[in-house]
Order: structure tokens, then C-alpha cells, then sequence
């Protein structure tokens, strides 16, 4: 196990009728005036969004809102919405929703502290973020795990560009996380959500590092779990127990802790990104239509790791087969796990069409800064290895 510090301040409020503390929470942390983030109209036609107005107003605190956050949230919305909370004195920031909602949040919430800026010029870091603006976050959807994480995606819809912020800032100071209220997201939302809780686990699970035991049993507890709540959340939309598990899973994989004491990867996420970006993919879809591509191009890195990941979430037999047969294995699982839900294992299920080699060529670029970096820690990925990855999920 590597050196590491582990930081997560975020106040995590579980349970029915979790969203009861919201006000109470705002004013915890010295909140007046309040922006509340949201996406489409379905927190307006379940009642959430009035539900939590209506409890502001009962305590005092001012508000306004703002909705239309997209799936991939862009720059352009962020900057928009700065300016709209900065005339407005918002001194909290509150997302309801999933991943998306929360990140853009996040955002709104940095680029109050600089109004003047674009706020691209804090995802390239050609501004040092030094502070932020409060916020905190009501889930409806178990995904990215933003709601703990200390990171957010944005979108810049001019150069094409998605990237990711890293920095202990992105750490709201409160979560509430009601899984009933995850009821109502459609399944397909939900299989992407449970996608990207897989992916932020196994990006951190295939490491370079070895001998990290107690890290790893956290992970692959996780991913056991998943795997086994996931069919019985999308064919039961009310239970509450595999909600709730998906749930929990979704901050726990992405609050960092299923990777301490080891580097991460993350190459997956870096495909995943461009996908989503030149053809507005769903996050977690665009996951599962690399990873397995990615995997069998890179598992003799680690071909054990491979195997005795099959054993403990496939229960693969072992008896008579080859290291080599059993990592296969694993991956046509995981391709099954993924078909099972509904959601892509290649570029053409995603997009609907099978690339030209123009457009691999320009997804590589992307991927790589025009050939000027490689991508991955566990296998690092260099503009070969990246054009290779993609045309080997082309299909």
C-alpha cells in the first residue's frame, strides 16, 4: 500500500425523508441566499423542487432556481448561470439531481468566487482555484457519486474539449441521499448510473500497486454488491433495499475510497469522455462500449488480477483452464452483465453507426492532446495504443 491522504468532508444526511433537513442543512452551513440547480422537469412534476422551495421559504432563507441542466453539462450554462447567481448575491449553491446536476453545481459554485472569468479558465487551470462558494446536493439519481467526489466533468461545446476538475473544492458539504427518491429515473438511466459506479471502482482496482489486501476487499465488496442489486433494482423500481445499496455504492466508489493507498487509471473514463463529447453519449454508456476493448487489449499487464477478479464476482470455474482463458472470461461476464442491462459494449451500439477511420483518428487526437501525452497509469496508453483501443471497439 502507497503513501496517500484522504480528505471527505461531506456530510452525508441517508434515508427516507433525508430531503426533511434541507433548509436546516443550508443554514448549517451559513447559507441565505440560495440558487437551486436542477435538470429536466422531472424533480418539478414528482413535486421534490416545490417540496424544497416550499420548506426554504417556511425557514426564512431566499432562493431562486434554475433548470436545463443537459446530461454532458456545458461551459456556456455555467458561465450563464454565474452571472445570473452573482447578481442575485447567491451565497449557496443547492443541486437537485443526478451527476450531471451536481457537477455543473459545483462549477456555478466556483465561478462565483471569480465572476470575471470563464470558467474553462478553472477546468484548464490557467486559474488556480483558492475557494468556493458552498454547496450541497440532493441525489435522485445513483451514479457518478458526485455528491461526494472531488470531482466534476464539464463540457466545452466551442473546442469539443470534456475534462475533468480535481480538487478537494469539488467536496460539497452536504449529501442527502433519500433512495426513494431514485425511484422514478427511468431504467436506462439507471443502467448507466450503475455502469458508472462499476467503472469508477475498476478504474481505481486495476493499479499498478500490489499488496494493497484492505483496499481491495473494500472493492470488490462493492462490486459484488452492484452486480448483485443491479437486476433486482431495474425489475423492482420500488425496492428499497437494492436502491439503497446502489446507491451508497455510488458515493463510496467514486469518494475516493475504493482506491486509497494506489494510483488510479481512469483511461476508460479519458475514452468515455470523447465519445460522449463529439456524439452527446450518455456517461456511463459510453464506458461500457470501450471497457471491454480496453481490457483485452491491456489485460496481460496484470492477467491474474483478471483472473481472481472473475472468481470472486462471476464465481468462474477454474479447474483445467489457463490464466489466460479464465481473464477472457472475465470480460465476455462483464460483456454479458452489461448486455443484461441494456447498455452498449462496442462503438456502434453507442452511436449507432461504425466509425470512419477520419473520425477514430480525430477521437485519438482528442484523447491524446494531438499525440502530446499518453492516457492510463495501470497500462499507459500511448497514440497508437489509444487509435488501436478504438478501432477494436468499432464495430
Amino acid at each position: 500500500m502507497e503513501k496517500f491522504k484522504f480528505y471527505c468532508p461531506t456530510e452525508i444526511i441517508f434515508g427516507k425523508d433525508s430531503e426533511l433537513s434541507t433548509a436546516s442543512l443550508i443554514k448549517k452551513y451559513n447559507g441565505h441566499n440560495v440558487l437551486i440547480v436542477y435538470g429536466g422537469g422531472s424533480v418539478k412534476h414528482s413535486g421534490l423542487l416545490d417540496k424544497i422551495c416550499q420548506q426554504l421559504s417556511n425557514d426564512n432563507l431566499s432562493y431562486m432556481t434554475l433548470g436545463g441542466v443537459q446530461s454532458n453539462p456545458v461551459v456556456r450554462f455555467v458561465n450563464d448561470a454565474v452571472k445570473k447567481a452573482y447578481q442575485a448575491n447567491i451565497d449557496f449553491v443547492l443541486a437537485i439531481g443526478g451527476g450531471s446536476v451536481i457537477d455543473t453545481a459545483k462549477a456555478i459554485a466556483h465561478g462565483l468566487k471569480y465572476p470575471q472569468n470563464d470558467i474553462w479558465d478553472i477546468w484548464t487551470k490557467k486559474i488556480t482555484l483558492t475557494n468556493t462558494t458552498p454547496m450541497g446536493s440532493i441525489v435522485t439519481l445513483a451514479a457518478a457519486g458526485s455528491e461526494t467526489s472531488d470531482s466534476a466533468v464539464l463540457t466545452n461545446e466551442q473546442t469539443g474539449q470534456k475534462r475533468g476538475l480535481s480538487t478537494p473544492f469539488n467536496r460539497p458539504c452536504f449529501a442527502i441521499m433519500n433512495p426513494q427518491l431514485t425511484y422514478s429515473a427511468p431504467n436506462y438511466q439507471k443502467a448507466c448510473g450503475i455502469a458508472d459506479i462499476l467503472m469508477h471502482t475498476l478504474e481505481r482496482y486495476f493499479a499498478k500497486e500490489q499488496n494493497n489486501y484492505l483496499t481491495d476487499y473494500i472493492a470488490e465488496g462493492l462490486l459484488k454488491d452492484v452486480i448483485t442489486q443491479a437486476p433486482i433494482m431495474i425489475n423492482e423500481p420500488t425496492n428499497y433495499i437494492a436502491h439503497s445499496e446502489i446507491m451508497y455504492a455510488g458515493s463510496l466508489s467514486h469518494n475516493d475510497i475504493t482506491g486509497l493507498g494506489r494510483t488510479k487509471d481512469f483511461s476508460v473514463h479519458k475514452f468515455g469522455h470523447e465519445l460522449s463529447a463529439k456524439y452527446n453519449a450518455t456517461h456511463g454508456a459510453s464506458l461500457t462500449a470501450i471497457w471491454s476493448s480496453w481490457a483485452r487489449y491491456i489485460y496481460q499487464k496484470d492477467i491474474r488480477r483478471f483472473c481472481h477478479l472473475g472468481k470472486i464476482l462471476f464465481n468462474i470455474d477454474t479447474l483445467n483452464k489457463t490464466d489466460e482463458t479464465i481473464a477472457l472470461e472475465t470480460i465476455k461476464h462483464f460483456e454479458n452483465f452489461f448486455t443484461s442491462l441494456n447498455l452498449p459494449i462496442n462503438i456502434s451500439q453507442l452511436v449507432g453507426k461504425t466509425l470512419t477511420d477520419e473520425e477514430l483518428t480525430y477521437l485519438t487526437s482528442m484523447c491524446t492532446d494531438n499525440n502530446t501525452k499518453t492516457i492510463g497509469n495501470f497500462s499507459p496508453l500511448n497514440y497508437q495504443d489509444v487509435y488501436a483501443i478504438f478501432k477494436l471497439a468499432n464495430h
